[in-house]
């Protein structure tokens, strides 16, 4: 399955409904991409099953007995719970029948779990997620940078202004590529991660936005590896903050973005594979030294980029 291709290791996944069906086949695909899985079920044969099959590919599971309708056997069960980082709120069923012949009784039991259940099974979640999940992110100071790459002086606002809006409208790209379905492989060879995803930048003592990608730091000349399939959208030299950059298409809003390079190999329209070498490390734009960023992006949502990468 695709979600193989994907690290949950150390996270806890709760299925509702899945003891069959589609909660079955999530269940079994979510463990297999390594999430513990907290499984609920109301039907214990059910649950048992699906135990004996994760344990099969030697995944984790945590059996919850429960009617996701039975509000209060629900909040017990799931305060139980310490942590749950993903959510499949899958319990939910169907009674056919013609439009004008639909009984009330069935009408009330379909709403009751379809629409009622979930939503308190997601808000019982979310406040366990919001409690506990509250992801603690680093304070990075750098000094030395020039003075004009942290506040910039007016006259290079056109210019900024232009580049932000080519690289958004790469990142806004939409196209059918399955690339993003494939594993990403580290980009630069033998590096130290100096950045990661989330921290605060303070910049010549100016606290700044957080930073939202990964810095590899290397020698400069370094050579840059492409992390996966995908076509380039945005190849430019010389980017006031981000120096030369290269934006890459994965497939369904996926992008990829690499900054502050010294030397660029690709085009626009270029098709590259996975481990193509596409650029060499640099200090261009706004740097302190030789090190490539890397972003990940779903449109204009800002993802980490250590979730599709096997970082040690």
């Amino acid at each position: 399955m695709y979600l193989q291709k994907i690290n949950l290791k150390n996270k806890y996944a709760l299925v509702t409904g899945a003891g069959k069906g589609l909660g079955r086949a999530c269940s079994i695909a979510l463990a297999e991409a390594g999430a513990t899985i907290i499984a609920l079920s109301r039907t214990q044969s059910d649950l048992d099953k699906l135990e004996t099959e994760i344990k099969k590919i030697k995944g984790k599971v945590i059996k919850i007995n429960c009617d996701v309708m039975n509000i209060k056997e629900l909040k017990e069960k799931l305060g139980k719970i310490k942590i749950i980082d993903i959510l499949v709120n899958n319990a939910g069923t169907n009674i056919p029948e013609p439009f004008e012949k639909i009984k009330q009784e069935n009408m009330n039991y379909l709403v009751d779990l379809n629409l009622k259940a979930a939503f308190n099974v997601a808000q019982l979640v979310v406040k366990k997620m919001l409690k506990n999940k509250k992801r603690k992110y680093n304070i990075q100071k750098i000094e030395g940078l020039p003075k004009k790459k942290v506040t910039p002086p007016e006259e290079f606002y056109a210019r900024i202004k232009k580049e932000n809006k080519l690289i958004g409208e790469a990142r806004e790209i939409e196209s059918d590529l399955q690339f993003f379905k494939e594993k990403f492989i580290i980009p630069v060879d033998d590096a130290i991660i100096t950045g990661v995803y989330g921290s605060q930048r303070i910049l010549n003592g100016i606290p700044k936005w957080p930073h939202y990608g990964l810095d590899f730091a290397q020698k400069k000349g370094t050579p840059v590896k492409a992390m996966n399939n995908g076509i380039v959208t945005l190849a430019e030299k010389d980017l006031f903050y981000t120096g030369a950059t290269l934006i890459f298409d994965h497939g369904h809003g996926i992008s990829t973005l690499y900054m502050h390079m010294n030397e660029i190999f690709v085009n626009v329209g270029d098709h590259v594979k996975k481990g193509d070498i596409v650029a060499t490390v640099g200090t261009s734009g706004r740097s302190t030294g030789p090190h490539l960023d890397i972003r990940l992006n779903w449109f204009s949502t800002r993802l980490d980029p250590a979730t599709i990468l096997n970082i040690q």
